[in-house]
């Protein structure tokens, strides 16, 4: 026998909170914004990040690895470690800020991605300095992930403003560890050419890398409060596994 079950306000109320939370994209938990990447994700086919509250800073290096050295002996760890903590005070103002390291040790690349992959509503900005060569200057930006390029196209913008480099890659593509393996938006940047001399007096600044950081840092902000807005067509996805230490060298 079929029975009527009266409909009240309450049971619309629920139906109603049901249908709205099933339908909303698990990418956009900011009430009001749409299309942005905050949850976590493994491949990043989305637009870019907006709204997002943490920022991770990986200082390039550490420990026993002591990447690139100037011939004045400026060592890319001490560097690295430095600019990240200028980028930290940057922003612990306006995010909760995570350091990956914040003294000189080793951290393994692929526990820097893991680590980084634990958060929601974040992005990883890994920090570095080059060497390749003796006529090469100026920084440069790697990313992989789609819901990366703005961030990378921003962060590149404002570095130029700082300084601008010759005989460089600028903004690259490439599959690496901390471009393709966290599951959040990430980029690499390239402060400048230890290998070249001059570079790396400037770099050896700390005025000078104070102004990196602050580049750094105000492109994080405008992605933070515009996402993709301005940046134009997003590049097309590329399905491809996670970087590992066996793939060949510019994979």
């Amino acid at each position: 026998m079929n029975r009527h079950i009266p409909i009240t306000v309450a049971s619309l109320t629920l139906i109603a909170f049901v249908i709205i939370g099933c339908s909303t994209p698990t990418t956009n938990p900011v009430p009001g914004v749409r299309g942005v990447s905050l949850s976590r994700d493994e491949w990043g086919h989305r637009p870019g990040p907006q709204g997002f509250r943490t920022v991770i800073i990986d200082a390039g290096h550490g420990g026993k690895d002591s990447g690139a050295i100037s011939r004045s002996g400026l060592k890319e760890k001490d560097l690295a470690l430095d600019t990240a903590n200028r980028l930290r005070s940057e922003l612990s103002r306006d995010f909760n800020v995570v350091m990956m390291r914040d003294n000189d040790r080793f951290v393994d690349l692929d526990d820097r991605a893991a680590f980084a992959s634990r958060y929601d509503a974040a992005i990883l900005v890994s920090l570095h300095y080059n060497s390749n060569g003796s006529t090469s200057t100026g920084p440069e930006i790697y990313w992989w992930r789609v819901d990366s390029y703005s961030l990378a196209r921003r962060i590149f913008s404002k570095l130029q403003g700082v300084a601008i480099g010759r005989n460089n890659r600028g903004m690259v593509r490439r599959r690496l560890r901390l471009t393709r393996n966290p599951d959040i938006p990430c980029v690499l940047v390239e402060f400048g050419y230890l290998s070249n001399y001059s570079d790396a007096q400037k770099c050896g600044d700390a005025g000078y890398r104070a102004r990196l950081a602050k580049a750094v840092a105000d492109g994080i902000r405008e992605q933070n409060a515009h996402g993709d807005q301005g940046m134009g067509a997003l590049p097309k996805p590329l399905n491809q596994p996670p970087s590992r230490p066996t793939d060949p060298a510019g994979s």
